[in-house]
């Protein structure tokens, strides 16, 4: 499975079956939960304070938090820098 089917996958899910899903990756496959905080680009740096701040709550639940809010910043960076379809010149155009 492609890495973009994988990330789309997960964005259907109900938000407590993504949060259950994180945590089964903490306990029995890190490196998958790693490939995917880096296909889906989130910061390293704001995980490790993010979790260091809440030391109590679910890190399933703030990584899951943490990757569609990065999935939601880059919709809105598409949506932002996207032109529309009459200014694309019909050679340059799908």
């Amino acid at each position: 499975m492609s890495t973009q089917t994988d990330i789309a996958s997960l964005e259907k899910l109900p938000f407590d079956e993504l949060v259950a899903y994180i945590n089964q990756l903490i306990m029995k496959d890190f490196s998958r939960l790693v490939y995917l905080l880096y296909a889906v680009d989130v910061s390293e740096n704001k995980l490790k304070q993010l979790l260091a701040d809440h030391p109590n709550e679910d890190a399933g639940k703030l990584i899951a938090l943490l990757m569609l809010e990065r999935q939601e910043q880059k919709r809105k960076t598409r949506e932002q820098f996207k032109k529309p379809d009459d200014e694309i010149p019909e050679e340059e155009r799908w």
